[in-house]
């Protein structure tokens, strides 16, 4: 009977053990082609300048929205580059006259078009915008999506650009989900400068491989492990940590007054990583924010009043 019950065992371990690395296996080219086609610009006319979901009905909105206030602003519009770490990198610069500027930093696969959107809550309140196309985004040269690990030098770049050739003494760091990580990033670093003066996130989440899990439960997707073997692969490519790395282990460094923008409805950069992540930021005037509407990167959309009144007060109070 013992040895009935030594071979049931030994057989069922087998299968499990087999099981697990069957998917292992598999895991390493899922991972592989989940991680290229989510965080890699394959060819230069990705991640352009045009709407990243002209199907989703609030994107294409917001997308509209953006374009006609660019160019409402014509007049007060500049193209602006510059080089950093080997890049040449595009952006443009709304000079409205104020000694204040704010670089607005859009999401993944995001162009500096989509951060017009974003842009009436600075003019309203009296401030510069710049509009920039990250690193492998929009106009910009580069392939890979890094999190801000190593694109961060590119964020203080820009920020030399206002305060050495436009006079720029107060620069607020405005991100939108992974754009508030490069953020992060950069506030975090030795060599930030003094007149970068506060940062403002929209949906900021702990780690890359935390919310692209998310996204994975939410196209119910198996997780494990090919979210992880992913992740892995940005390591060897990016050279980059997306599950170690990022504002949960940054944001303790960053001491500028700091405001989180959340959704109560966020399912990818969730409520519970929004509150760890106030609790471990240092700095000494800093807000927690929750709106009850609006889905992830579109909170503004269904609150516009009360997040340009917000973004406002913050940036001509802190």
């Amino acid at each position: 009977m013992e040895t009935v019950i030594l071979v049931l065992f030994i057989v069922c371990a087998s299968i499990i053990a087999l099981d697990l690395l069957g998917k292992l296996f598999a895991g390493i080219f899922v991972g592989r082609f989940l991680y290229f086609h989510h965080l890699v610009r394959r060819k230069p006319e990705e991640w352009g300048r045009r709407c990243s979901d002209p199907d989703d009905y609030e994107q294409h909105l917001m997308w509209d929205e953006g374009l006609e206030w660019a160019k409402e602003n014509e007049q007060y519009r500049k193209e602006v580059d510059i080089q950093s770490d080997g890049f040449h990198l595009f952006g443009e610069y709304f000079d409205f006259g104020s000694k204040k500027a704010v670089i607005i930093v859009p999401g993944r696969t995001e162009s500096l078009c989509y951060s017009y959107y974003y842009a009436p809550s600075y003019k309203k309140a009296g401030v510069n915008v710049l509009v920039i196309d990250k690193r492998a985004h929009g106009k910009s040269e580069g392939m890979y999506e890094d999190n801000g690990e190593h694109s961060y030098v590119d964020l203080l770049a820009w920020s030399r650009l206002l305060h050495d050739e436009y006079g720029i003494e107060d620069i607020t760091y405005h991100g939108v989900c992974i754009g508030s990580s490069l953020c992060c990033f950069a506030l975090a670093a030795p060599e930030c400068p003094d007149y970068v003066k506060r940062f403002i996130a929209d949906g900021m989440y702990e780690t890359f491989c935390e919310t692209f899990k998310n996204h994975m439960k939410k196209d119910r997707r198996t997780v494990f492990p090919y979210c992880y073997t992913a992740m892995l692969w940005g390591r060897k490519y990016a050279h980059a940590d997306f599950i170690g790395n990022g504002p949960k282990k940054q944001i303790a460094k960053v001491k500028v007054p700091t405001l989180l923008i959340y959704s109560d409805l966020d399912i990818f950069s969730t409520p519970e990583q929004a509150k760890r992540l106030y609790e471990k930021c240092p700095s000494q005037d800093k807000q927690l924010y929750f709106f009850h509407k609006g889905r992830h990167s579109h909170v503004r959309f269904h609150n516009m009043e009360e997040y340009d009144s917000l973004v406002g007060t913050w940036v001509n109070q802190h």
